[in-house]
This record gives C-alpha cells, structure tokens and sequence, in this order.
C-alpha cells in the first residue's frame, strides 16, 4: 500500500529542520562572540530564513550545485570552480558544503568574502515596503 503522506512528513522534517537551525541561533545569541552586532537576533532570523531558501535538498548544508543555482537567481551567475571556491572559504568542517554554523559565521564575520557581499546585496536590493495612507 503507498504512502500518502509525503506532505505531513515534508512538514515534520522541515520543523524539526527549523528547530534545529534555531538551536544554532541561540548558541550564537549566548556565545557572547557577537554582542557587538547590531540587531543580532533579527540578523539571525534573517540569515536563517536566507539558508533555508537557498538549501534546496534540505540536507543542512549548500553544496556546489544549490550555491550555483542560488547565485544564477541572484543574476549572479558563477562557473562550478567559482562556487567550489566560494565553499571552500566559507566551510570550516571541511565537507565540501557550507553548514548553517558556517552561513553565519561567515555573514556576521568580519572577512569579507564574495559570497557574503552578493548576499548582503541581495537584502538591500530588495524594495522596501511603501507607506500607505488613508
């Protein structure tokens, strides 16, 4: 007999995704490492929602091919040995993809990666809601 609840479980795995992500945010708001950055909690949330986007599979990490893919949408466009290089400064683990740990250390850090300055780009880029009158 099939299973029909690919969607229930789609849902289940995606909160216990988010939870996870969360956790990682709190660890950050208690390391004390980033008391120094403005609006920490509302960056983090930001970031997460960001990694969450571009983490097509959902398998915690950017790999090769989603960054591709996220860059290609950002009319940002980069060669496979662009985007393994990006990786390759971003990731910390050494697992061939950047972690959410390494997605934040790497937007909230102080180096300046290409990466982190197409992402940030990207935020500001985006249209601010417009006032509404009466």
């Amino acid at each position: 007999m099939p299973n029909y609840q690919g969607g229930k479980a789609f849902g289940i795995q995606l909160a216990r995704r988010e939870t996870e992500l969360d956790e990682i945010n709190q660890q950050f708001l208690n390391s004390g490492n980033y008391d120094e950055e403005e609006e920490l909690e509302q960056k983090l949330l930001q970031y997460k929602a960001q990694f969450i986007r571009f983490d097509l599979n959902g398998d915690g990490g950017i790999d090769e091919m989603e960054l591709k893919q996220m860059l290609e949408k950002l009319d940002q466009p980069k060669t496979h040995l662009e985007c393994r290089k990006m990786i390759q400064s971003a990731d910390t683990s050494n697992t061939g993809a950047i972690s959410y740990t390494d997605f934040l250390i790497m937007m909230l850090g102080g180096k300046a990666s290409v990466l982190r300055m197409i992402l940030l780009f990207e935020e500001k880029a985006k249209p601010k809601p417009k006032p509404t009158g009466i």
